[in-house]
This record gives C-alpha cells, sequence and structure tokens, in this order.
C-alpha cells in the first residue's frame, strides 16, 4: 500500500499549508483536525480510506503542525476559506469535490466550508461542528478561563513524551505518536504548544462569537454527525443539528474519546466509507 507524502500548497493569500496524502482513483476525502492537533492524527483512518481506493489529503491548519503561522486569520471563515482554497488548487471540485471531515474546531470549520463555499460533496463533523461556545459560557473571559491552554513553564519535552506516550492507552500506538506534533522543543530543551497562546486565544474567541445553528439550514450537501457519546448523554446542540441541518445522520460512538478519529480510527473510516457511498460520491 502507499504511504502518505508529505508536502506544502501555497494559497492565493500566501500562507503555506502543509498535506498529507495519498492518491487514488475514488472520491477524495480532505481530513480536518481538531484545535491544538495536527494531521497526523488522522494518520491510521486515512491509510484505510486510501486502502479502499480513495484519494486522501490530510491537511495541518494555519498555525498547526508544519503549515504557516502567519500573524493572523485565526477565525473559523478564514480557516474554512483556507480549505476552499486548497481544494481549488488541488483540483478537488465538481465530480472529485471531497468528502470532509472534521475533528472538534475542525468540524466547525468543515461546517462553515459546507454553508458558505460548497466546495464539500458531503461533511463528517467528528465530535464537532456542534461547538457553540456561546451557550456554555456567559462572557469569553470565561471560556478562556476554562479552555486555555496549559502552561509548560519548567517542563521538558522528554517530559511530555513521556506523557503522551502513556496518555490515551485507548489509542493505538501510531496515534500516541502522531500527538507530539501538536507540541515544539525549545532551544533550552523546553516544550510549547505548537499552537500558539495568543492564535488559540483567537480561535476559541471566533468560537464563542460564532454560533453554528446560523450556518444549518445553508448546507446543501449530506452530513455525518459523529458525536463521542450516546443518544442519551449527547450535548444537547447534537439534537438542534440533527433536526436543523436539512440531509443529516449521525452515527453514535458512546464512551467515545474526543478524538475519535486516533482512538477508533478503523471505527471511523468504515463510517465515512459507509457514508461517501450514501452520499452517492463512492
Amino acid at each position: 500500500m502507499s504511504q502518505l507524502t508529505d508536502t506544502h500548497i501555497r494559497l492565493p493569500s500566501g500562507v503555506r499549508l502543509a498535506t498529507r496524502g495519498v492518491d487514488g482513483p475514488r472520491r477524495p476525502f480532505l481530513l480536518v483536525h481538531g484545535l491544538a492537533s495536527n494531521a497526523r492524527l488522522w494518520d491510521a483512518a486515512a491509510m484505510q480510506l486510501a486502502a479502499a481506493g480513495h484519494q486522501v489529503i490530510a491537511v495541518d491548519q494555519r498555525g498547526h503542525g508544519r503549515s504557516d503561522e502567519p500573524p493572523d486569520g485565526y477565525d473559523n471563515d478564514t480557516c474554512a476559506a483556507d480549505l476552499a482554497a486548497l481544494c481549488e488548487i488541488l483540483g478537488l471540485t465538481g465530480d472529485r469535490a471531497p468528502i470532509v471531515a472534521g475533528q472538534s474546531w475542525g468540524g466547525n470549520v468543515v461546517l462553515a466550508l459546507a454553508a458558505k463555499h460548497h466546495a464539500a460533496a458531503g461533511i463528517a463533523m467528528v465530535d464537532g461542528g456542534w461547538l457553540r461556545l456561546r451557550g456554555k459560557f456567559d462572557t469569553f473571559e470565561q471560556c478562556w478561563d476554562r479552555l486555555s491552554p496549559p502552561d509548560f513553564t519548567g517542563v521538558s519535552m522528554s517530559d511530555v513524551t513521556a506523557r503522551v506516550l502513556s496518555h490515551h492507552r485507548s489509542w493505538p500506538p501510531e496515534s500516541r505518536t502522531s500527538a507530539l506534533g501538536n507540541f515544539v522543543e525549545t532551544p533550552d530543551g523546553g516544550v510549547r504548544n505548537r499552537l500558539s497562546r495568543d492564535h488559540h486565544k483567537s480561535i476559541l474567541r471566533s468560537m464563542w462569537e460564532g454560533d453554528p445553528r446560523e450556518l444549518y439550514p445553508l448546507v446543501d450537501v449530506p452530513v455525518l454527525l459523529m458525536p463521542a457519546a450516546g443518544p442519551d448523554d449527547a450535548d444537547p446542540e447534537v439534537a438542534i443539528a440533527l433536526q436543523s441541518i436539512p440531509n443529516a445522520d449521525v452515527r453514535w460512538y458512546a464512551g467515545g474519546d474526543h478524538d475519535l478519529h486516533a482512538q477508533q480510527p478503523s471505527r471511523v473510516a468504515a463510517d465515512l466509507l459507509e457514508f461517501a457511498s450514501a452520499a452517492g460520491s463512492s
């Protein structure tokens, strides 16, 4: 089987996005990670999609992974525009329009991609897409206080590596290794998040200010919701999304990890393949 190939794509904005991909004759999949994550967490699922004959592209969003870190543009609309431009450059249009899967914040980004750019044949929202932070926090300051990234002052890269590799025991080993791409070693042997604190804050502010409910009626392609929960303990926003998106279905992952694509890549890939087939995009 072909291996994932790394490359960089320069967008018209000048920003270079890093991608990992495999060519294939069948409908492309575009795979989008979540906040402060990276494309490599999609590797195991990507290879299973590729084994079924699909072209697969996993992308590092701006400021993440191996992509450029421009000084601004860390809002959902700009990140969705990045993906639309990437699709144009890679020829993922028309009959080759992709199934786009986004995890967590990435789900909110791919929702905006479908609603505002109509650049997908279908979208899958992997424990995200319905994230509505204003409904959980009265002020952005409360949101930031709860969801700001950890401070790694005084922590070494070797310490973080040991923690990551021993954490998430339900994940396959390759997924735990891929999570190391979320961090960068500093010259003094310390560590920092790959996504800067200021850019992390900008993304959270965009999520808090935005409202995915406004986008649901604008989506004109099939949508698959994949919550890391069962129907009895899911975020109430999942039910609202199911009711409001014109053509939506759900696959429940009761007791699943928020990073479903890293924890359960085989099941996620199988559900994505079934979704593509049902959407007429096989």
